[in-house]
């Protein structure tokens, strides 16, 4: 189905790539009773649901809302709220045991916010899935205390669930669920605690594993297949993955022979991180894109840009690794632009991709002293960016 002109861009991109999935049907139940109970009694969302209800279910039912929480995979384990609201969602395939990742069901928040890793609001008619267009949704991941997202948090209903207020208090409930995961980690035996595997992106044409205190450098078709999965918590399935990494759908035989490469190099660096089927997913993998981009969610601008050694794999040509790249830029802009920081602003156009970003320098002289040295500069600059 063609994306109507209009949409914004991340709801455009999340259209794109729904587009395998049947706008007229409904999402597959993907997790039974037993497993449905199991999830919620043990591992992170068992101890994030009862966070979750003390914070936000008397809210959703006063608003005529629903609250859900998904696993990492988009599979809703346990929705709530108003009754009516959760009538009409029942009618949507919006209950518990149902797959809502993207593959599956089309633009949705806690779909799009799983593929992407960061909080989403999706208004009515946005929404991929017909049945969908009578909600608007917002959602946010839910991270563990290594940083690996292990869910998303959703508030489900009619307009009410995308006002301006509700993305903070959203945000809110899901930091207070991370403490408590955060909490839990710190009462686990140390001996029990592993040694958090962690994949560097930023600045180098191919990434660097470390474990501990060993590291090790990857081959550049073994750094963009991680690099594109670690920016997809949800997973994406082999026809995807192999668009996203080598441009071509047919490169799909050849994927999945260098994944099996990719699983043996794991095994020997990185034992706790996996990399599952069906859909391709990666687990127990922290990169420093999500270090700099948690940072810039938390405000620390600073920090964020300090952290930011380069774009993601420079010297990557595949589609989902230029993707990431640009999103990277996209948030540290949308971020430097709208807090206005002096020193988060000047910091961020020393660097190739702020010194190239026109928007990043208007915002700077918009905050400059009208009598700074550094104006002339500035105006020079933006004059050649838009000559060029």
């Amino acid at each position: 189905m063609r994306a109507p002109s209009g949409l914004r861009p991340l709801v455009a991109e999340s259209w794109r790539r729904s587009a395998r999935v049947d706008p007229d049907g409904l999402p597959p139940l993907a997790l039974g009773r037993d497993e449905l109970d199991a999830v919620r009694r043990a591992g992170p969302l068992g101890t994030a649901l009862p966070v979750v209800r003390r914070l936000l279910l008397d809210d959703a039912r006063a608003a005529g809302c629903i609250v859900a929480l998904a696993d990492a995979a988009g599979r809703l384990v346990w929705v709530d709220g108003a009754h009516r609201a959760r009538s009409a969602a029942e009618e949507m395939g919006f209950v518990p045991g149902a797959d809502w990742a993207e593959e599956h069901a089309g633009t949705s928040a806690p779909g799009t916010a799983l593929r992407l890793g960061r909080p989403v609001q999706i208004h009515a008619e946005e929404h991929y899935a017909t049945a969908v267009k009578a909600f608007s949704c917002t959602a946010v991941p839910l991270r563990d205390a290594s940083g690996t997202v292990v869910g998303a948090l959703d508030l489900t209903g009619d307009d009410r669930a995308v006002e301006r207020h509700t993305l903070p208090l959203l945000t809110a409930a899901a930091a207070a669920a991370e403490a408590e995961l955060a909490l839990a980690a710190l009462r686990r035996p140390s001996s029990a605690a592993p040694h958090p595997a962690e994949l560097e992106l930023l600045g180098s044409d191919t990434a660097t594993l470390r474990t501990g205190s060993s590291a090790v450098r990857l081959s550049e078709r073994h750094s963009e297949i991680l690099a594109v999965l670690a920016a997809a918590p949800a997973g994406l399935p082999a026809a995807d993955l192999a668009v996203a990494v080598y441009g071509d759908v047919r490169a799909v035989t050849t994927l999945r022979a260098e994944v099996v490469r990719l699983r043996r190099v794991l095994a020997d660096h990185a034992p706790d991180a996996r990399l599952t089927s069906r859909p391709y997913r990666l687990q127990g993998l922290r990169t420093d894109v999500d270090t700099v981009l948690s940072a810039l969610d938390r405000g620390a601008r600073l920090q964020a840009v300090d952290r930011y050694t380069g774009p993601v794999l420079p010297g990557s040509a595949s589609p989902g690794v230029d993707d990431l790249r640009d999103l990277v830029r996209t948030r540290f802009r949308e971020a430097l632009v709208a807090d206005g920081g002096v020193d988060a602003l000047l910091a961020w156009s020393r660097t190739p991709d702020g010194a190239q970003d026109p928007q990043v320098l208007r915002a700077l002289l918009g905050v400059l002293p009208r009598r700074s040295p550094r104006r002339a500069g500035l105006v020079a600059a933006v004059e050649a960016i838009e000559r060029s």
